[in-house]
């Protein structure tokens, strides 16, 4: 269960990264470095710390450039052994990024529709289709690309496995326990819910690493993980 949370380090000083870290202990093993630690805490050489020290890493980098750029972008993230890497959903990118990561463990992920965006900001982005539509064909061009899984809103997890089948990972961003803000977050849900939708993995960022207690806020999210289990 605890491998199913992931905990994004959304710090800008390497320091701080390492105090959540510390402060988490053995009740989180999964860190994601998006572009604020990667870029303000060095966290390229923090996320190679973690896996040496038995942590799993998602670089959400969102890679999205000419194919040459893409495939040997990934092919430097497949080195570090990291766990997990973003692209944007686009078809070339996605062929693009598993050549990069061919012949390694690494999990490629297609980011389809951010889930800081609704049906209006989909709109202005210049897209004819509304959010639903535009995951849905991301997924199918996901699917055909062989990619090892999809970033998208848990409001969208159940009609995304239906199209992918059941071997894909579909991880939710966007994740607020009961009773918390959504703050920047349009498309937001529970831990249990989310994984009753069909999400294989959450990540969990504000909730947990701004809590007084971030262990105990993991726990407690944890636990409304397994009430999703069940219920699924």
């Amino acid at each position: 269960m605890a491998g199913q949370l992931i905990v994004a380090l959304d710090v800008s000083s390497r320091g701080r990264a390492e105090e959540i870290v510390s402060l988490l202990g053995d009740a989180v093993d999964f860190y994601k470095i998006g572009y604020q630690c990667f870029y303000g805490a060095d966290g390229f050489a923090l996320g190679k710390d973690l896996l040496k020290a038995g942590k799993k890493v998602f670089f959400d980098l969102k890679l999205l450039d000419i194919d040459n750029t893409v495939e040997q972008g990934v092919a430097a993230i497949a080195e570090s052994g990291a766990t997990m890497l973003t692209v944007h959903a686009y078809p070339q990118c996605m062929r693009a990024s598993m050549r990069g990561a061919a012949g390694s463990d690494l999990c490629v992920l297609g980011v389809s529709v951010l889930t800081s965006m609704d049906d209006a900001d989909v709109a202005e982005a210049g897209f004819a289709r509304d959010t639903a539509g535009l995951v849905a064909l991301r997924a199918q061009q996901a699917r055909d690309a062989g990619i090892g899984g999809l970033v998208a809103s848990a409001h969208e997890a159940e009609m995304v496995r239906t199209i992918v089948g059941p071997k894909m990972a579909i991880v939710t961003p966007g994740i607020r326990p009961a009773g918390s803000a959504l703050g920047d977050q349009k498309r937001a849900m529970t831990p249990g819910d989310a994984l009753a939708a069909g999400a294989t993995h959450l990540v969990v960022g504000r909730p947990v690493i701004a809590a007084a207690d971030p262990a105990a806020a993991a726990r407690s999210i944890l636990a409304e993980m397994n009430t999703g289990l069940r219920v699924a």
